[in-house]
């Protein structure tokens, strides 16, 4: 359903299992960064209703989500810590020329946005199936469905805004990308890492 070229090596749960606090803390800059960046799309194209409507939604869904996260790290005794570059999401970043119309930025940032929300709906899930603890796993299966909706909608909007035929092949141009990226990664107590 995700589309992802590549599958995260389900070693990366075990790796997640032995470093619960770092996966946390950085669960919960994802969600603050998701927030941020619903906030910067209303910011950049209030022409746009319908995308502003669904960002306000958006944002407040994901900062309810870090508080979420914020709350499962403080019943744990531990602390959030400094925010971590996401070198996936820099590498991602990269992929799309710089420059081009307003609406081609926009198409650029909805796809790359989307794509975001369905790597974090894949490690998700397999957090859900992965992690002895029960109450931690049944979490992040909650969270993996709201991923999901996150990542069709982004999708959605791209295709509504652009040429379906011209985004589907940008799209599947990017997926291509983060596979090659993900060789790289999964080897990291982060989220995407």
């Amino acid at each position: 359903m995700l589309g992802l070229k590549l599958p995260t090596d389900p070693r990366w749960a075990n790796i997640a299992e032995k470093n619960l606090e770092e996966i946390l803390v950085d669960h919960a800059y994802c969600e603050q960064k998701a927030a941020s960046t619903a906030i910067s799309l209303i910011v950049t194209y209030p022409e746009y209703p319908e995308l502003v409507t669904a960002m306000t939604a958006l944002a407040r869904e994901e900062m309810g989500h870090f508080k979420m996260v914020h709350d499962k790290i403080l019943e744990r005794g531990l602390k959030m810590g400094w925010d971590r570059k996401d070198e996936y999401v820099l590498k991602l970043k990269d992929f799309f020329p710089k420059g081009g119309s307003r609406n081609t930025q926009l198409i650029h940032r909805l796809l790359i946005a989307g794509l975001i929300e369905a790597r974090s709906c894949e490690r998700f899930r397999l957090l859900s199936e992965k992690l002895e603890d029960k109450e931690l796993a049944k979490f992040y299966r909650d969270l993996m469905v709201s991923e999901a909706n996150h990542y069709t909608m982004f999708l959605k909007f791209a295709r509504k805004y652009g040429d379906r035929e011209e985004v589907d092949k940008k799209w599947e141009e990017l997926l291509d990308f983060e596979a090659e990226v993900m060789k790289d990664l999964g080897k990291k107590e982060s989220i995407h890492g």
